[in-house]
């Protein structure tokens, strides 16, 4: 039997690790996050709870209407790369990456890792055109487990990637989340976002580059306060500022903030300093940050529609009630 006390993390290779086939870097670096809510094909038999049983698509012709408008959406995006969340499994993602290649002419990856919300039956994944080496998830230590500081993240993923090669090449550290939903779950959220700082930390041994992103379904605005949720990841709580991560709702002007047609602010992207300082000593360097509701938001919002998504006229029908954040950083 494995021993429970050891952080395990699996790791899958993306492609050739080797130096002399690393990728070339893109002309700029499009890096997007976007809760597609329920994104979940119309096939119930391969779900087990009751929820997601009941969100999936009631009708093929409902399922392609989802994956056509959301490739659509991406290929106004042209992102890099771009971290999702509430995907039903890696089918979906496959038939979503074949319509843009098909209709788009983008070609587009996929790194998938099953998470653990067996409630929902959600996960995260990440599509990506280039750079990545590997991907993953990590569990955390038996210390960590006995720790009540911490609380266990179900949904998340770690990526690596790289261009270039030599002394030219540039490496980059992505952490994909979904954290627990609710006003209710302020204090699980917390201790969410503690877990993943203890990892991040022990990542910025080996990586300078990192940057943090998903729909933290945080209640608390920019900016934001040291014992929230994304203060933690901003290292307020800490006195260092070594461990800190800049919020790139901070790039956004107040009134443009809102990732959720509610108005709340759950979706962030947030980066290590040096790639929003124009002196900083990272190879990439942020050149503009925006927040999409033009891309998900059809007519007037539905601001409660889960229950009656499909009944909603397509024509009318919001492609999800998050936004899409998209982040472009150029290289120095």
């Amino acid at each position: 039997m494995f021993p429970f006390r050891y952080i395990f993390v699996v790791i899958l290779v993306a492609q050739s690790c080797d130096l002399a086939q690393a990728d070339k870097r893109p002309d700029k670096l499009v890096v997007a996050t976007w809760n597609l809510e329920w994104f979940f094909d119309e096939n119930p038999d391969d779900n087990f709870s009751k929820l997601a049983k009941k969100l999936t698509a009631p009708s093929r012709e409902d399922w392609n209407w989802k994956r056509d408008h959301v490739a659509k959406a991406i290929a106004e995006m042209k992102p890099t790369i771009i971290a999702l969340q509430e995907v039903e499994n890696q089918q979906v993602l496959y038939y979503l990456c074949q319509q843009l290649r098909k209709e788009h002419n983008l070609n587009y990856r996929i790194a998938f890792v099953l998470g653990s919300d067996f409630y929902t039956e959600q996960d995260v994944a990440i599509l990506y055109q280039s750079g990545m080496i590997e991907f993953g998830r990590r569990l955390q230590s038996n210390e960590q487990f006995g720790d009540k500081r911490f609380y266990n993240i179900s949904k998340h993923q770690w990526a690596r990637f790289r261009w270039g090669k030599g002394e030219q090449a540039t490496t980059l550290t992505m952490l994909n989340l979904h954290l627990r939903a609710s006003a209710s779950a302020t204090k699980i959220r917390q201790r969410q976002a503690m877990l993943a700082k203890a990892w991040l930390d022990e990542e910025r041994q080996r990586e300078d580059n990192l940057i943090v992103l998903g729909d933290f379904n945080s209640e608390e605005k920019t900016p934001a306060g040291g014992g929230s949720e994304i203060g933690v990841f901003a290292g307020k709580g800490t006195s260092s500022p070594d461990d800190d991560l800049v919020d790139l709702h901070s790039k956004i002007s107040n009134d443009k903030r809102a990732t959720h047609m509610i108005g709340a602010q759950f979706d962030r992207i947030l980066v290590s300093p040096q790639l929003v300082s124009k002196k900083g000593d990272s190879k990439l360097v942020l050149n503009r940050v925006q927040i999409r509701p033009d891309l998900a938001i059809q007519g007037k919002p539905d601001k409660e529609h889960r229950d009656v998504y499909y009944d909603i006229p397509a024509a009318e029908r919001d492609l999800s009630d998050h936004y899409p954040i998209v982040a472009e950083f150029r290289w120095r």
